[in-house]
């Protein structure tokens, strides 16, 4: 290795490394403010290491608001969600990737054409079906939104392609329905790109406001994004609890990430093989 390919080399992981701490230090903020109490919150000497840490912070989060309860619900729609989403989206994927049928190309584009729509889009409309139906300050008012994700659909239809027909049609002359060629067959070999779907559907479900921020009336159904905003007054923000707060509603996404980082990447290094 030459001087002048060490030098790229060094270059590509200085910028790498400022990217990683520009993205990361957000995080350790958050994390460090959530354990100082408000004179060092509120200082004009900003410090990164508490002086005086205290677990004030996170008690306060669930003294004053049921964010017990905000959890529970975020954790409700999230796990409903992301079931829906990755069984949807295997099916509908095995579906167009392996069956022949007029107007499918068409039809698959369409569907994924339903991502470059922004959500605020649909939000109006979404709304008034949802009064209609009496679905709204409900379970399933918040949860019927995300039971499907064109992302979803991409990435599966993505992955099954790679399959050889072949297979499938050795399993139909063995005399498998297609129920069991999808469950014997498709789901063994694409479960690591089921487990990435489920991971990335989980912490969009998690995250999601806007929806959830229009349909609750209760309190009662809030999910963590939206019971954030009770540590938020009119003039005044509560810095020390809200990150407190955040700390708390990041920590499953970042442990998902973590354990399930590997799959993810594979998954979507694989959805790019064949299209």
């Amino acid at each position: 290795m030459n001087f002048i390919e060490r030098f790229k080399k060094l270059v590509l992981y200085l910028l790498l490394t400022l990217g990683a701490a520009f993205i990361v230090l957000p995080f350790i903020w958050m994390l460090s403010t959530a354990f100082k109490p408000p004179q060092e919150v509120l200082s004009l000497k900003p410090r990164l290491i508490p002086a005086h840490p205290t677990l004030d912070n996170f008690i306060t989060v669930f003294t004053k608001a049921p964010f017990g309860r905000f959890i529970l619900n975020s954790t409700i729609i999230a796990v409903l969600s992301t079931i829906s989403i990755v069984l949807t989206s295997s099916l509908g994927g095995f579906v167009f990737a392996k069956y022949r049928f007029i107007g499918r190309n068409f039809l698959f584009w369409t569907l994924i054409s339903t991502i470059m729509i922004p959500p605020q889009v649909f939000v109006f409309p979404l709304y008034l079906f949802m009064r209609d139906l009496g679905l709204v300050d409900t379970y399933l008012g918040i949860l019927a939104p995300s039971l499907i994700m064109g992302f979803g659909l991409f990435l599966m239809r993505q992955t099954i392609s790679t399959i050889p027909d072949e297979l499938l049609d050795s399993a139909r002359i063995d005399g498998c329905s297609e129920l069991r060629i999808y469950w014997n067959i498709i789901v063994p070999v694409i479960k690591n790109a089921m487990g990435a779907l489920g991971i990335y559907a989980f912490i969009t479900s998690w995250g999601y406001l806007l929806w959830p921020l229009i349909i609750t009336n209760s309190e009662e159904l809030f999910t963590v994004p939206l019971g954030l905003a009770v540590f938020q007054k009119r003039f005044t923000v509560e810095y020390g609890p809200m990150m407190a707060a955040c700390t708390i509603a990041t920590l499953p996404l970042f442990l998902a990430f973590a354990i399930f980082r590997r799959r993810i990447v594979e998954s979507f290094v694989l959805s790019g093989l064949k299209g």
